[in-house]
């Protein structure tokens, strides 16, 4: 099975380090005296979780006391000369807003200005030693090139004697390794030391260790394993010990954390009387069916309380949203760490968190943002039992939108890479009519016609493939300002020709007395954000556009909008769509600069934080509901409805709104996003088995 890495230092390692003057030393004499006499009296490490040798925050120890660097007006010229610094050759990238966690002590420098080319650090430009108006939220770091300086033969990174260093967890089936299913879930506990994989010694062994070994390894909880079973197996074999005195608290996020202890080449006795510690891990609810475990009843918060992820590409990642009085909303950023992170993460049904993450990094949301300034222990079962702020539009903005990765299981069903290619030469097609969710974890678990596949004729043509990215767009919208934009027009048909060639009108339209009588339209604007993480482009390329004479204009899709009137029972009786006259940044948000424009054969998209208006005055921008009869029914309207441009969130493309005609006025009330209530709230509204968003269902 695939390990998980883990990078950070141990306490343990890190005392042994400060207290051996060999571990951090300074550099070893390098070729240029310049360099040893800029840095005398300077020592330097890299730090933080989780991490790789060559990467992390900088910290320097100064007058014996160690301190960080303030990422103001840091630069990629900084990094290089810290990297050398270091014993690295150069850097390739540095950090902001404490990536690799925040430090502690004094921050020794802010703006730090260089030019690349000193020969320390001490030859920069800089507010001067200990002079800062930064916090450590703002701790910088580097990453090396992983090639060292001649003469650094040990280095003043912090890499105390190597077999002090934890470097991967997995668990080790105690039989059958190799044949078990994907996830493991119960085994030994084995962790990669630089001479190979050890045990650890279940001496002093807790339930807390266990939760947090689970945690790393993708799965929420843990339960007690059969002692007896394993202490008679422990009997038959053979051990390689490399650990013990493991001491963890429980709301860790990497055993690194933990207090550890190393065995020594020269221990000769090694977990006298004891054995290989064991864990047994319980898998989400994702997970669960393909474990071959009974899903678990996972714990969930008293009431409405619950959690959801948004925006990710990946299982376990997304923007954090929150339910709060039948309506979800975001939480702020303000104080967002590994520990309220990782409480979500395993209310979800997932591990420990690997990242948390602020600055909108999944996207911003829209509406409510619900809470600020989450404090939690890491012990709480949700993130509703966690100390924090209730607070208004004014005190935060979704700029600030807090996020998460969490850690996952390993299944050996993750896409690296996927590539087609011309299948000319193939002459068998093993499956058809695949429809998925989008939440399955292979393309076996979607609906498909089975054996019986119902492709005639095999080809490059016929075959399908795809294109993997790590992030998508996210389309939204407002649905506010349909409501507040919403009226009934009677336009006299001489003034729809147009419109009539887009097919933007009733069925019944073709059999009215042109050029004579009109159309009621029910007419509205649509202002549609893109709030993922990437643009939104047309599926088809500029070269296939069709010029439309009528409108003045290229169309880019063939169908970008549907609009539906419903009934209560969900059958729909007045429908509109809408191609893409053009798609184009209309506004965005300040910080954000538009890049799309119809004009001039332009190119069309949506630019992420920036929004497409199409006015009520617009044609096509309207339902014909000529026909429709007095009553109460349902507007729908649905963005991207045949899934032509990847989005990393389908459920949100759905709007919905009360509507009551009386024949001669309508009212629209009650417009939402099809997932922006609770599942009980969106049953009271909707009343019939319809279509809530275009979502596979």
């Amino acid at each position: 099975m695939r390990p998980v890495s883990v990078w950070q230092w141990s306490p343990w390692g890190l005392l042994l380090c400060l207290l051996c003057s060999s571990c951090l030393g300074s550099p070893s004499p390098s070729t240029d005296p310049e360099k040893r006499a800029g840095s005398q009296g300077l020592r330097f490490r890299l730090a933080g979780f989780p991490r790789k040798p060559y990467e992390g925050r900088v910290e320097i120890q100064r007058a014996g006391e160690w301190g960080t660097i303030c990422d103001d007006d840091f630069t990629l010229q900084a990094a290089h000369v810290l990297c050398r610094e270091l014993g690295f050759t150069e850097a390739t990238g540095w950090t902001h807003s404490a990536k690799y966690g925040p430090g502690t002590g004094r921050i020794w420098l802010d703006n730090l200005s260089c030019s690349g080319t000193e020969q320390s650090v001490t030859e920069c430009a800089s507010r001067g030693w200990g002079n800062s108006d930064c916090t450590h939220d703002e701790d910088a770091g580097v990453i090396c090139k992983d090639q060292r300086l001649p003469g650094f033969s040990d280095s003043n990174v912090i890499e105390v004697e190597h077999h002090l260093q934890v470097e991967e967890v997995r668990i080790r089936p105690a039989v059958g390794w190799g044949r078990r299913p994907l996830p493991v879930t119960e085994g030994l506990v084995e962790v990669r030391l630089p001479d190979g994989w050890s045990q650890v010694c279940d001496k002093g062994w807790s339930a807390h260790n266990s939760h947090v070994v689970c945690g790393m390894l993708g799965f929420p909880s843990e339960k007690r394993v059969n002692a007896a079973f394993y202490r008679l197996l422990a009997q038959r074999q053979q051990h390689s010990f490399g650990l013990h005195g493991v001491a963890c608290v429980g709301t860790e996020a990497h055993l690194s954390l933990c207090s550890l202890e190393f065995y020594r080449a020269n221990d000769t006795a090694r977990c006298p009387g004891g054995g290989p510690a064991v864990v047994s891990c319980v898998p989400g609810p994702l997970y669960a069916a393909s474990s071959g475990q009974k899903k678990q009843q996972q714990s969930k918060p008293q009431g409405e309380a619950r959690v959801r992820l948004k925006g990710g590409a990946h299982p376990g990642e997304g923007r954090v949203e929150v339910l709060k009085a039948s309506t979800w909303g975001t939480v702020c950023d303000r104080k967002w760490d590994l520990h309220a992170a990782s409480v979500v993460c395993r209310e979800l049904g997932f591990g420990s968190a690997r990242e948390a993450l602020s600055g909108a990094r999944m996207g911003q949301g829209m509406g409510a943002i619900h809470l600020s300034e989450v404090r939690c222990s890491g012990q709480e079962l949700s993130l509703w039992k966690c100390p924090h702020k209730n607070i208004t539009a004014e005190d935060c903005s979704h700029s600030q939108d807090a996020g998460v990765r969490c850690n996952l299981p390993y299944t050996g069903a993750e896409t690296r890479e996927t590539w087609y290619w011309d299948s000319g030469n193939i002459t068998e097609v093993v499956m058809s009519g695949v429809r998925c969710t989008g939440t399955e974890l292979s393309l076996d678990q979607c609906a498909h016609h089975g054996t019986h596949t119902t492709c005639k004729r095999t080809g490059t043509r016929f075959t399908a493939g795809v294109i993997c990215s790590e992030t998508a767009s996210d389309l939204l919208l407002h649905s506010a300002l349909v409501q507040e934009t919403a009226y009934i027009e009677d336009r006299p048909l001489h003034m729809l020709y147009c419109a009539a060639e887009e097919n933007c009108l009733a069925s019944s339209a073709r059999s009215a007395n042109w050029p004579y009588g009109h159309r009621r339209l029910l007419r509205f604007s649509s202002q549609i954000h893109n709030l993922g993480r990437a643009d939104f482009r047309p599926k088809a390329g500029r070269h296939s556009w069709v010029w439309h004479e009528c409108h003045g204009h290229y169309h880019s899709m063939d169908i970008f909008t549907h609009y539906d009137i419903l009934t209560p029972n969900g059958t729909k009786i007045a429908e509109g769509h809408k191609a893409s006259f053009c798609l184009e940044d209309t506004e965005c948000q300040e910080d954000v600069s538009k890049r799309y424009e119809c004009a001039n054969f332009g190119e069309q998209g949506i630019t992420v934080g920036c929004w497409d208006l199409y006015r009520h005055d617009i044609d096509c921008q309207w339902i014909d509901i000529t026909d429709v009869k007095p009553g109460n029914y349902i507007l729908q309207v649905v963005i991207n409805p045949n899934f032509e441009v990847a989005e990393s969130d389908f459920t949100n493309n759905a709007m919905k709104c009360n509507c009551k005609y009386d024949g001669h006025r309508i009212w629209v009330h009650n417009c939402h996003i099809g997932d922006a209530f609770s599942e009980e709230a969106n049953r009271r509204f909707e009343r019939y088995p319809g279509q809530t968003s275009n979502q596979i269902i």
